[in-house]
This record gives C-alpha cells, structure tokens and sequence, in this order.
C-alpha cells in the first residue's frame, strides 16, 4: 500500500490544490540540484511530495530536465510511489485533445539523457518490460472514469527529443508503429523510477493531434495552452480520488525491482557510489 506519493507535474500542472501541513524541501543530490524545491504535505490523509517537473514558471526544457535528480531526491524523502503528469500530443483520432491517457508502454527516441544511475563500478540490469506499475495505473484510471473524466488507459508513449515538435514525416511513421501519443518528458522518468523502485504511473493530457491529422490546424503553443488549462483541472481530480484509495491498489513487485539486478560484487563498489546511491541500492548493500 502506498505510503508517501509524489506527484511530477509537467506542462500545466505545477501545485496541487489541497494539500495541507505544507512544507517545502530543498535537497541537493549527487547528481545535482532538482527541478526545484519539493512541495511536502497531506491530501486526504496520505503523504504527498510534489515536484514541478519544468521548475516553477516553466523555465527548463524537457532536455535539460535533471531526471536523475529529481528522482534521487523523492525517493530519498521516502516517496514509494509516483505519478508522472505530462502533456501530450494525440496519435490516434478516438483520444481527443482534453482526453487522458494512462499509458503502459514507452518507446524511447530521446538522445543522450542519463537514463540511469548505475555507472562508475556498479552495474546494474532491471526488467523494462514492462514500465509503469499496472496496480498504479488501474487507481488512477479508475478515479478518472469514476469522477466521469474520459479517459484511456493502456497504449504506448512515444518520447522525443524536442523541445520542437514532430515534422509531418515523423509524425506519420510513429502513427505506423502504433503509438498513441507523444511527448517529451516521461523518459527517462520511467527507467530511473524502475531502478529506484518506485511505483510508477503517467497521467499524459492530450492537448493535440500532432501535425498527422489533415482536418486539424498544425499543433501551436497557443492552442495546446487553451486545451491543457481545461484538461490539467480533470487529472488534478482524478489523482485526489486516486490519493483517497491508495488503500484499495493491489500488491506490485515494484518495491523490489532491484532484488536480482545489481550484477557487481558489492566488495568492489566504490565506497562513494555506495554513499551516492544509498537511497535507492542501501538495503542491498549489508
């Protein structure tokens, strides 16, 4: 059951509304600074730390976001479980801007963004197969169609660079390999969460069609903006419903994800990597 959730808001998402016995953190990580402070509290009864995933006022780009660090620094306030909010462009014609969507595959076309924290004496293999927690995943998609919020969950994901959007070409392969949306945020979230054995769920805020669809003017910033401050409201509801019922997520084998993954003998893991990295390997390490 989950005990301290953190929530990463991205584009448009960047507090949430009731939390109470507020606090902020500042935490420096081995990896560096995070995106910005962290935001602690209660909402309805469950510990919660919220991270505003592009900083407040929205000021780093998806490339420059310190992934590792923001990661580092949830789970080394005692986060177990996450869920990541992004927006997203529409691949398909049935998920309609102002739709959610709870994906359960990505597919990474990110380029040269440290995706993990193993390195420099220590190596370390978890199983990607399967990406988001499906016991998360189901909470939180039952709390947007409870509250009547459309909503789609399973599909794929699909990660660019950015921060400029698709070319047509581009936009049109990925729709022949069956993706259903796109974005640029959500990796290597997803992986460094895996490895810290977080619970992982993203809640993506389609916002637009891309530029494949032929009927649809090409994706701007001004209309993503107007689509995204409706739909942002939707999965601020649908995870204070999901928060409510922690209580009733079923058993996932997230928290051990690094059980059988770490392959070097730990007597010749340098003693600073075993420090750096003692929030996430510590209860592996004797």
């Amino acid at each position: 059951m989950t005990q301290f959730l953190g929530i990463i808001g991205g584009s448009g998402l960047y507090e949430m509304e009731g939390l109470e016995n507020i606090d902020s953190v500042s935490i420096s990580t081995p990896f560096g600074d995070p995106s910005d402070s962290i935001v602690t509290g209660t909402l309805v009864g469950t510990k919660m730390a919220f991270l505003p995933r592009h900083g407040k006022g929205h000021r780093i780009t998806p490339s420059e976001i310190n992934y590792r660090a923001n990661i580092w620094a949830l789970k080394s306030l005692g986060v177990d479980t996450v869920i990541g909010v992004s927006a997203v462009g529409s691949m398909k014609e049935d998920i309609a801007p102002g739709d959610l969507v709870v994906p359960h595959q990505f597919i990474d076309r990110t380029k040269g963004r440290p995706s993990t924290f193993f390195g420099d004496g220590i190596v370390g293999h978890v199983t990607f197969a399967d990406p988001v927690c499906h016991a998360l995943a189901d909470i939180v998609t039952k709390g947007a169609r409870t509250l009547g919020v459309r909503v789609h969950q399973g599909g794929t994901y699909i990660c660019m660079e950015g921060p400029q959007f698709s070319t047509r070409a581009e936009s049109n392969l990925y729709r022949t390999w069956g993706v259903d949306v796109i974005g640029m945020t959500n990796i290597p979230e997803a992986k460094l969460a895996r490895e810290a054995e977080l619970c992982y769920s993203t809640v993506a805020l389609a916002t637009d069609y891309d530029c494949w669809h032929d009927t649809e003017e090409d994706v701007s910033v001004e209309a993503i903006l107007e689509i995204m401050h409706k739909n942002v409201e939707n999965a601020k509801k649908a995870i204070a419903w999901a928060v409510g019922h922690m209580k009733e997520k079923e058993a996932c084998g997230c928290g051990e994800a690094l059980k059988f993954a770490i392959v070097t003998d730990p007597s010749v893991i340098p003693d600073k990597v075993k420090k750096d990295l003692a929030p996430i390997i510590g209860k592996y390490m004797g």
